[in-house]
């Protein structure tokens, strides 16, 4: 009984009259719409005490209402047409209730529609089809666009692209909606134009205006209206006799400009035409292709008369005819002949000019113009025809064969008449050429450069020396010898050796640059043929360094494993030239490079070694805290790979006399205890040098004369052996190139006595001679005799 009360009271209190509010759609969330408090006569101060909220009627929550200032506001975004679809009004419905007491507010909230849509069709294509029979004024609906909202802002007109065949009407239904109908104004021509293309545009009217588009294509069907045509109305056709049956005449190819089955067109013989034109031609009814049927005889039958009718497949079917004249004409109908009554093959390629290789007639059954032949053989051939008599022809040589170019020819005799168009004919004999021997063997390179390195093994492949003969047979089989040639005693063959059939060559021993350098002979290739050929190629074998030699101390001198002992006056100056080494090493140029350094030293703070010259200095005087005895061990190392080495162990004394200190610039004399051992093997080495430069002055002699000789074979400056170091030793005097060694020494032959030089410029000269007997030891002046000199 108490709630029934509780409701009654709640009715009771609802307002009965309703508060009306406009506001348009699309509006910013957030946008206050009106102040409930004011229009509702509440005290702002209450609302949130009396829990004042906002129901609305079946929809969405679009609406809220601020329980501070009493303000209706919106809470989402609200589109006319989605919450009202196709109604002219649109309202929202809202209770606004308080509590203590309880009172209810009907709100009735407007929705104004926006020109927020454009219009737009229910398909972006329309299709129509119009026949090209269809008269003027003729009416064609089109689809209506529809546009969301209402009012004026819905369909207002419809425009269309402009044309000279089409327009619109623009009608109203009964609902005031816009729709158009097509109007053909003028008539229409498939074979002028097919298809329309037209474009339909929807304007609303809002403002701004907005449009929609829709593209009309109207396609044009056809009628029967067009008969066919032919390209001409007769036709003089020219036809050779004896055409093959299925030879094309003539292909009418009759048009009609209509379509479909309007435009498909048959083809048949009028009754004019005569029962053996029918019978010579036949006429294709589809395509209108008329092809030889029959033997066309030019002396039978010379002129064809015949009337085509073309009628299409329309419902009233139309047709057109033409007249056709055709023409036989005569021909060149019998090819002329050739005859071959005599051809040699093979033949010798060295065969002599204007020799007769074949005799060939022709002849031509036809007469006249097309009864005269001519004959002919290709251009590019070292033969030609000349007429022996009617008919008759032969065929001479008229330039040189070579077989290696070409081994044989395809002779083809062509015969032509002269009719219209000619008519020939041709064989081909085939001319085989012998091989002559004519072709020396040919190397690929005249003059071979080979390098050899030292030490090789005997038996060692050097090069493949091939060479290549074009003959055939046993006149390109060949053979390679070495040219004989004696060096020194030696003959080539006993140093080289070459494989008689492929040209390998080999060495037959092992080689030391040190004492032969280099080789130059002569291979010569020989072919089998008779008779035979040859030809020859020089050959130049360089024999290669290695690093075999291991430097020579020559200076200071001692015997194998000794010690060389040195005294200095303990008073020398700082930087007085100590001692000197000297090393030499056989080797070339470049492995032949020596440095100097102390392996041992007893004081590395006293003394100071040149890595280029060897020469040991003092770097400081001495003073009473150093030892008496010092001792130094030198390597030289040559700048091979690897690195050869010598060492050489100098014990030094100081003594507290007076000496004259060493000079950069002076030659000084010093006292060896060992110089009577050094005199014996100065003797034997100047003996060797002198026996050897003998013998090199002897085969000298003997290479000049021997190149003198072969001048015209080989190049006249050069020897079978070179010697890089080009030394020559005479007279106890020994002049060397060698840039490299940088200094040398001088030995008196007498006891005790040795003079120590200062090194030379590195590319000079270098002439180093003995001493006389006659000059003493202190002399220092430049004597011709004893100085070291060296040309500017």
């Amino acid at each position: 009984m108490l709630v029934v009360v509780v409701i009654l009271s709640l009715v009771g209190n609802a307002s009965t009259s309703a508060t009306h509010y406009s506001i348009p759609e699309e509006m910013k969330e957030g946008s206050v719409v009106a102040n409930l408090a004011t229009d509702l006569g509440l005290d702002v101060k209450t609302l949130i005490q009396r829990k004042m909220r906002v129901d609305i009627i079946a929809n969405k929550k679009y609406l809220d209402v601020n329980k501070e200032t009493g303000e209706l506001y919106i809470v989402e975004k609200i589109d006319r047409e989605y919450i009202c679809l196709a109604k002219s009004s649109c309202y929202l419905r809202l209770e606004v209730i308080l509590e203590n007491p309880v009172r209810i507010f009907n709100i009735e909230v407007e929705i104004l529609d926006m020109n927020d849509n454009a219009p737009q069709f229910r398909r972006d294509v329309i299709h129509l089809d119009i026949s090209e029979a269809t008269p003027k004024r003729e009416r064609f609906s089109l689809s209506n666009a529809v546009d969301p909202d209402v009012g004026s802002n819905s369909v207002k007109t419809y425009h269309l692209s402009e044309g000279e065949y089409f327009n619109i009407e623009v009608q109203t239904g009964r609902d005031g909606s816009k729709f158009a109908d097509l109007i053909l104004k003028k008539n229409l021509d498939r074979e002028e134009h097919a298809v329309h293309n037209l474009i339909l545009t929807a304007v609303d009217g809002g403002t701004p205006a907005r449009s929609g588009t829709a593209s009309v294509i109207v396609r044009v069907l056809d009628t029967n209206d067009n008969a066919p045509a032919f390209y001409k109305a007769s036709y003089n056709i020219k036809i050779m006799e004896n055409s093959p049956i299925g030879s094309i005449v003539v292909d009418l190819n009759a048009t009609d400009l209509d379509q479909g089955s309007n435009s498909d067109i048959t083809y048949a013989y009028s009754l004019y035409t005569s029962e053996k034109t029918q019978q010579t031609f036949n006429l294709n009814p589809s395509t209108g292709e008329i092809t030889v049927k029959g033997t066309l005889n030019y002396e039978d039958f010379r002129i064809y008369d015949m009337e085509v009718i073309a009628t299409d497949h329309g419902d009233n079917r139309l047709s057109a005819q033409c007249t056709i004249k055709i023409l036989v004409e005569d021909m060149n109908d019998n090819h002329p002949e050739i005859s071959i009554k005599s051809f040699h093959s093979p033949v010798n390629e060295n065969i002599e000019l204007d020799t007769v290789i074949a005799v060939v007639s022709v002849s031509d059954k036809d007469s006249g113009d097309n009864g005269v032949v001519d004959v002919h053989i290709p251009d590019n051939m070292p033969f030609k025809l000349r007429e022996s008599s009617d008919n008759y022809y032969e065929l001479v040589v008229s330039e040189p064969l070579d077989r290696e170019k070409v081994p044989e020819y395809d002779i083809t005799f062509t015969v032509t008449d002269r009719g219209s168009p000619p008519l020939s004919d041709n064989q081909t004999m085939t001319l085989e050429l012998l091989d002559v021997n004519d072709n020396v063997p040919q190397f690929p390179l005249s003059f071979y450069t080979i390098r050899v390195m030292e030490n090789n093994a005997p038996g060692a492949l050097l090069s493949s020396l091939t060479a290549f003969d074009p003959d055939l047979h046993e006149n390109q089989y060949l053979v390679y010898f070495i040219l004989e040639k004696e060096i020194a005693n030696t003959s080539m063959s006993m140093l080289f050796s070459i494989n008689p059939e492929n040209g390998n060559l080999y060495a037959l021993k092992t080689f030391d640059y040190e004492i032969e350098q280099e080789f130059l002979f002569h291979i010569e290739a020989r072919d089998s043929g008779s008779p035979p050929l040859s030809s020859n190629v020089t050959v130049h074998i360089i024999i290669v360094d290695q690093n075999d030699n291991a430097p020579v101390i020559v200076s200071p001198w001692r015997a194998h494993g000794s010690v060389v002992e040195e005294k200095i006056p303990r008073s020398t100056d700082k930087g007085s030239l100590v001692a000197k080494v000297i090393a030499l090493d056989t080797d070339s140029v470049h492995n032949s490079r020596i440095t100097y350094q102390f392996l041992q030293v007893t004081d590395a703070t006293l003394f100071s070694l040149d890595q280029y010259n060897g020469e040991i200095r003092t770097m400081r005087m001495f003073s009473y805290k150093d030892p008496r005895h010092q001792r130094m061990v030198v390597v030289a190392k040559d700048n091979g790979e690897p690195a050869l080495s010598a060492t050489v162990t100098i014990k030094l004394s100081t003594m507290e006399t007076a000496a004259k200190a060493y000079s950069d610039m002076t030659e000084v004399p010093l006292e060896y205890d060992i110089f009577s051992d050094l005199n014996l093997y100065l003797v034997i080495g100047l003996g060797s040098v002198s026996f050897l430069l003998l013998i090199t002055i002897l085969v000298t002699i003997v290479l000049k004369c021997q190149t003198s000789k072969s001048s015209k074979a080989a190049p006249p400056s050069r020897n079978s052996v070179i010697s890089e170091r080009n030394s020559t030793i005479a007279d106890s005097t020994l002049v060397s190139n060698d840039a490299y060694w940088y200094s040398l020494f001088l030995a008196e032959t007498r006891k005790g006595k040795m003079v120590v030089r200062q090194p030379v410029p590195k590319g000079s000269r270098y002439i180093v001679s003995s001493i006389p007997r006659g000059t003493g030891i202190s002399d220092t002046s430049d004597s011709a005799a004893s100085t070291l000199q060296y040309p500017k």
